[in-house]
Order: structure tokens, then C-alpha cells, then sequence
């Protein structure tokens, strides 16, 4: 894990995080929490990455020279649009 804590956690934080989440949510004062309005500088995919896996495929040449001309981070790009494309499939087929 990249910048992790990788200490294992004392019994007393196992037993305190195991408290937490049996706790009903009513219960939790968050009174010392501001609301968040302005969320602009937030960053996405800050703490959760998708696992990544090395494939071969067979793209048209010209599909790929495209995305290359747009610079850093086409593959990416690519990986959005094919997203995009899954996500509205799924919704489509649960409609």
C-alpha cells in the first residue's frame, strides 16, 4: 500500500473501531463537523483506485493515434469512455 500506515492496529483500536460500527448513526455526534458546501478542491479517486490490469487489445489504428494526439493520460481518457459506455448500458437494461 503506497503511503499506508502499515502497523498493525492495538486491541484497544480493534475494539474501539468494532464499538463505532455498531453504533447506530443517530448516535454519532458530528456536531464538531462543519458542513461541507464547497466541495471544488475536492479530489476524486483520492482513497479508492480500481485494481488495473494489463490486457492486449486490437484497436483501429486511427482510434488510437487520435487518442494519443490528445497527450498525457489517453488511456485513461479510453478507460472513461469505455466506463461511460458500461455505465449507460447498465442502466439500460435495468429500465
Amino acid at each position: 500500500m503506497k503511503g499506508g500506515n502499515t502497523k498493525p492496529l492495538t486491541p484497544e483500536l480493534e475494539a474501539e473501531i468494532r464499538a463505532l460500527e455498531a453504533m447506530p448513526d443517530s448516535e454519532i455526534d458530528t456536531s464538531d463537523m462543519p458542513v461541507v458546501t464547497d466541495w471544488s478542491k475536492a479530489k476524486r479517486g483520492m482513497f479508492y483506485r480500481p485494481v488495473k490490469a494489463l490486457h492486449s487489445l486490437r484497436i483501429d489504428n486511427d482510434v488510437w493515434s487520435w487518442f494519443q494526439s490528445k497527450g498525457r493520460g489517453y488511456q485513461t481518457q479510453i478507460n472513461d469512455i469505455l466506463r461511460q459506455q458500461m455505465e449507460r448500458e447498465k442502466e439500460q437494461s435495468r429500465a
